[in-house]
């Protein structure tokens, strides 16, 4: 199954495909009231492949980490390059969503190497040694 999900912090609009079957739906899954999640760990539940791809944004860590931990494929793409693609210029959350579905279905989705969450987790204990570390140098 391909999802391509436009991702806010309090909810997420998605455009899927399993191509097994051919279906394909649209939804849009809710943050706060554990939606999103249920809707993810059902697909594991299922025994369902799943690749997920979606734009790079900071607000996305507690998704990025559940996708991982149910061995889920994630493809981050570059915003900028995602904005290119766009036919259409007027922008909604349901076409930004078709249209990173459609771009991973086409194998066109502009993919930036991110590291996992366990390395990113390293890589800000590292950030905040090194800041600790020049304060108490006094440099």
């Amino acid at each position: 199954m391909m999802i391509g999900v436009d991702y806010h912090p309090s909810f997420q609009q998605i455009a899927f495909l399993r191509e097994e079957t051919g279906e394909y739906n649209e939804q849009r899954l809710n943050h706060s009231d554990g939606e999103a999640e249920k809707f993810y760990r059902d697909l594991k539940l299922r025994g369902i492949h799943v690749r997920v791809g979606m734009e790079a944004t900071g607000y996305s860590r507690w998704f990025e980490r559940l996708l991982a931990e149910l061995d889920f494929e994630v493809w981050i793409g570059d915003p900028a390059e995602i904005k290119t693609k766009r036919v259409k210029k007027q922008k909604t959350d349901r076409k930004d969503a078709q249209l990173l579905l459609k771009l991973m279905m086409e194998d066109r989705f502009p993919r930036i190497w991110v590291p996992s969450p366990e390395n990113r987790d390293v890589v800000n204990c590292f950030g905040i040694g090194i800041a600790w570390f020049r304060c108490a140098r006094g440099s």
